[in-house]
């Protein structure tokens, strides 16, 4: 499963949505998904792919973590597993 399937599967879940309804341009807003979601998100994908994410949930705008839409999610995912050499 690549990155991407995995971050997608994720989010999926959280928003109690299948994998096919989430797309890549969709916000988190767009999946229903809420602040504590996000956070239950983030925990998720840092435990599923053993990571640790620079997310500040008191202000989710102030990290380097963009959270603006699924696709900036994972590229953002992408770049930590890159910098942690996963």
């Amino acid at each position: 499963m690549t990155t991407q399937e995995q971050v997608i599967a994720i989010i999926a879940e959280q928003a109690m949505l299948d994998t096919s309804d989430v797309q890549l341009h969709h916000t988190l807003a767009d999946l229903g998904i809420d602040s504590l979601g996000l956070v239950e998100s983030i925990f998720a994908i840092e435990e599923q792919l053993d990571i640790t994410v620079p997310f500040n949930a008191n202000d989710p705008s102030a990290g380097d973590f963009d959270i603006s839409s699924v696709a900036t999610i994972v590229a953002a995912v992408e770049q930590i597993l890159a910098a942690q050499g996963k």
